[in-house]
């Protein structure tokens, strides 16, 4: 059969950069097609179908080659070559497909050049019949191949895998390239954050996109980035959350928000934060905290059912059990069955000696009894909160934006969620009261001038928008990067960010580097 060659549109050798980082085989190989006439990088390919459903119609075949002539176009992993013959791993988005190649049926020249000038990592299309060899391979018969992409860099001599931590998140196209694990958690991820998207919709909830970019910053504790908007001159804050936008859409009259969106926060890094993250926070007028607990379940337990097909995973060594009903608990509670600390009935005095013994960070600024209360329930009942479990009625010290218990003095309506030690959502019954809610923030604001770099600001617009009234509101907050975490299993946040946040390589000033270094 005729040979299938793309030939150059445009002529000209490519030149190589000699501080790039660019292998000079390949580039000579590059230019050695380029003056044989060959395209390195031609436009487009007609591919038939992809690996997985060439490999799901022919899973029924044998020996004898099909009549049926397949497309396929992909990258080669691996190349085996046995002289008048070549063996050859084909991978696309979908998976991988042996390709047997013999030089009968390519033509000299063009097995030639294939053996010569095609190494691992290059893109090519291939055209022939699929069958299966005598051990069982499911494989394509090639007569066609097209390069569609020379690459100037070699893939990591270990074809089944990258290994290296830290090049596979400083080089995340490498790692997707070479690892089909990597890929399948981020195909989750997707659909994790689409499911989220459709769970809502579902439910009458408005998608809508809120300022990144904002005058003031707040809707949560944290030190924000600060950058200067040249024509205005104008200090800016890119957003640690949207909740005060969001807020002003259901004064707006739209009572049932949510979006989907990026925060950052100036902060440390370890494995559950990073600086940029990923939230979806959502608002409904005429509910309560208790609405927003159910919702959460629900929204939660649904999409581990659609990734796993059951309520029930594995995480870290542990069986998590995601079916209703999730246990809920006071934060008095959680402190007292797990730390064995009655906090709210023991004298102040007390209070310190016990955070003194036990080591407790900032256990010299706590001077309340409920201040004591969220420095024990950090320190000592987070990472024991293993199953689902809702912790709620915070101390209205540490919790500005939620309405104030209408049972308990001191306390607010506000809960988190821990799943494994982490904390997955934070919900509140939204704070209404225009006058409270200036209040606490200019306390707020207060710490923030005495040096308190997570203190939120007055926001006065935001102010003035609570003054036109807004309906009794539940909402509530879930980091999508931890529930990805949980849902593909890896316990470092790092691993389900496509392009973490990386220290700058020393030297270069810049977190990225070339695979071959």
């Amino acid at each position: 059969m005729a040979v299938c060659v793309h030939r150059s549109d445009r002529p000209g050798m490519i030149q190589q950069n000699e501080n790039g980082p660019f292998d000079p085989g390949r580039i000579e190989k590059a230019e050695t097609l380029l003056t044989r006439g060959t395209a390195c990088y031609p436009y487009t390919f007609d591919r038939t179908e992809t690996v997985a459903s060439a490999r799901a119609r022919f899973d029924g075949i044998g020996h004898d080659p099909s009549a049926e002539r397949l497309r396929l176009a992909g990258r080669l992993y691996t190349i085996r070559n046995h002289g008048r013959t070549v063996f050859a791993d084909l991978g696309d988005e979908t998976g991988r497909i042996q390709l047997y190649l013999r030089k009968m049926d390519l033509g000299d020249e063009t097995f030639a050049l294939f053996v010569d000038l095609v190494d691992r990592g290059d893109f090519v299309g291939v055209e022939g019949r699929p069958f299966r060899t005598k051990v069982g391979e499911l494989s394509l018969w090639v007569d066609e191949i097209v390069v569609l992409c020379k690459a100037l860099i070699d893939l990591p001599e270990k074809f089944h895998g990258l290994k290296d931590t830290e090049k596979r998140y400083r080089q995340r196209y490498l790692d997707l390239a070479m690892n089909e694990q990597v890929r399948e958690t981020f195909r989750t991820r997707s659909l994790v954050i689409s499911g989220v998207r459709t769970y809502l919709s579902d439910r009458g909830f408005l998608e809508f996109e809120t300022p990144t970019l904002q005058p003031v910053y707040g809707g949560a504790n944290a030190r924000p980035f600060t950058t200067l908007h040249h024509y205005l001159d104008q200090t800016l804050f890119l957003r640690i959350a949207p909740e005060l936008y969001l807020k002003r859409l259901v004064v707006g009259g739209f009572e049932r928000v949510f979006e989907i969106s990026k925060n950052f926060r100036n902060e440390d890094i370890d494995s559950s934060h990073n600086p940029e993250f990923t939230m979806v926070e959502a608002y409904e007028a005429y509910r309560d905290y208790n609405g927003m607990m159910d919702l959460t379940e629900d929204l939660i337990s649904t999409l581990v059912r659609e990734v796993h097909g059951s309520t029930t995973l594995e995480f870290g060594g542990k069986t998590l059990e995601f079916a209703a009903p999730w246990r809920r608990m006071t934060m008095e509670e959680a402190v007292r069955e797990h730390a064995g600390i009655d906090t709210l009935s023991l004298p102040l005095d007390d209070l310190a000696r016990i955070a003194d013994e036990r080591g407790i960070p900032g256990r010299e600024k706590a001077t309340t009894p409920r201040e004591h209360l969220v420095l024990f329930f950090e320190a000592l009942v987070e990472d024991r909160l293993i199953q689902p479990t809702f912790v709620h009625d915070f101390p209205i010290e540490n919790s500005p934006l939620a309405k104030r218990h209408r049972e308990k003095e001191g306390f607010t309506e506000r809960f988190e969620l821990f799943i494994d030690g982490m904390e997955i959502a934070n919900g509140f019954s939204e704070l209404n009261d225009p006058r409270d809610q200036l209040d606490r923030l200019r306390a707020q604001d207060r710490r923030r001038l005495e040096g308190d770099l997570e203190a939120q600001m007055v926001d006065m617009d935001f102010i003035t928008a609570l003054g036109l009234g807004m309906p009794p509101t539940g909402g509530v907050g879930i980091g999508l990067d931890r529930l990805v975490m949980l849902l593909t299993g890896h316990t470092s946040i790092k691993e389900v960010i496509l392009f973490p946040q990386m220290k700058p390589l020393r030297g270069t000033g810049t977190p990225g580097t070339a695979p071959g270094e």
